[in-house]
């Protein structure tokens, strides 16, 4: 896989992620993040850095674009959610328009 078809996600605590780009582009603000015109950071390293996310959160964010990326090619599978990563993954969400 190319470099430019994966996009690093780094967490709070300097945790890397690398995914596909289009696992990313689930997020609406990644994809805006990546796709504005202009010579941001983002678009050009393909990094995007959550200073308010950390890693677990951050994980578990990049397992939920990979199986949104299956749901949506009609793979109906559960995706389970630790009740205590609940709060944080929905403010994390909230964030990241997913």
């Amino acid at each position: 896989m190319k470099k430019e078809d994966t996009v690093k996600l780094i967490s709070a605590e300097g945790m890397e992620f690398v995914i596909d780009k289009e696992a990313a582009m689930v997020s609406q603000t990644i994809r805006n993040m990546l796709t504005s015109p202009g010579s941001f950071a983002e678009t050009e390293h393909g990094e995007v850095t959550f200073p308010e996310i950390s890693a677990v959160i951050l994980e578990k964010i990049c397992q939920y674009f990979y199986w949104s990326l299956q749901y949506s090619r009609g793979k109906e599978t559960e995706f389970y959610i630790e009740p205590e990563l609940t709060l944080e993954l929905m403010m994390a969400a909230n964030y990241l328009h997913t």
